[in-house]
């Protein structure tokens, strides 16, 4: 197995997210899992929901300006995906839910609660698109593999959790090759709280997982020629 990764330049709009698809279809015969960061700018889009909400201040409007870039994204990406159209929504609405809460007092333990949602939309678009794309494959959540101590915004790997997550989590394939779609940046407490690595975490993500899987190669693919 080969890890791709893709950071948020790369999949910054429909284009983007297509041309995914066109890497991937260089190596037709090869077992990717593929790390996604967040679209674009979205990861300082949500600090600013990090920062109105710890203040007190109104988060709908940045809230609902995201979840419109995101659906257009979608909605080019991947016209006919009715369900990734509706887990987008319900991924919106949890966040929503969490922000008409107050805050709990931990500022770095809410950013991660908040700020993870950028990988989770990115990715679950990226996966409708190649399906619709034709080219089959399964997302994962990577908080249910990378594990983590619960060190807000800067969290270290429970490396020896790492084998036992997979054996659990891991989709399983009837036929080959095996396409994984996950998120970079993020993981998760034992008590099953988000936690992220660090800004530019995904790169760390993309080798967490190539170490866990014993994988042949890790590649950096950069929004360039």
């Amino acid at each position: 197995m080969k890890v791709f990764k893709f950071g948020g330049a790369s999949v910054k709009d429909a284009a983007g997210v297509r041309n995914v698809a066109k890497v991937l279809s260089h190596f037709p015969d090869d077992d990717l899992l593929i790390v996604v960061s967040a679209m674009g700018k979205t990861t300082n889009a949500l600090e600013e929901v990090v920062w109105a909400y710890v203040e007190g201040k109104e988060t709908k409007e940045k809230v609902e300006s995201l979840r419109k870039a995101h659906q257009v994204v979608l909605a080019e990406a991947a016209p006919d995906d009715v369900a990734a159209a509706a887990e987008l929504v319900l991924y919106v609405d949890r966040l929503n839910a969490f922000l008409a809460a107050r805050p709990s007092g931990n500022v770095d333990r809410d950013y991660d609660q908040i700020v993870a949602y950028g990988e989770l939309w990115s990715t679950l678009i990226v996966s409708a698109h190649l399906r619709h794309a034709g080219i089959g494959n399964k997302w994962v959540d990577a908080r249910r593999i990378v594990s983590t101590d619960d060190r807000f915004r800067a969290a270290k790997v429970q490396w020896d959790k790492l084998e036992d997550n997979c054996a659990t989590h891991m989709p399983s394939f009837e036929s080959s090759p095996m396409r994984i779609v996950t998120q970079g940046f993020i993981g998760s407490t034992e008590d099953g709280l988000t936690t992220t690595l660090g800004r530019e975490g995904s790169d760390f993500s993309a080798a967490i997982f190539a170490y866990v899987l014993d994988c042949e190669s890790v590649t950096i693919w950069k929004d360039v020629p």
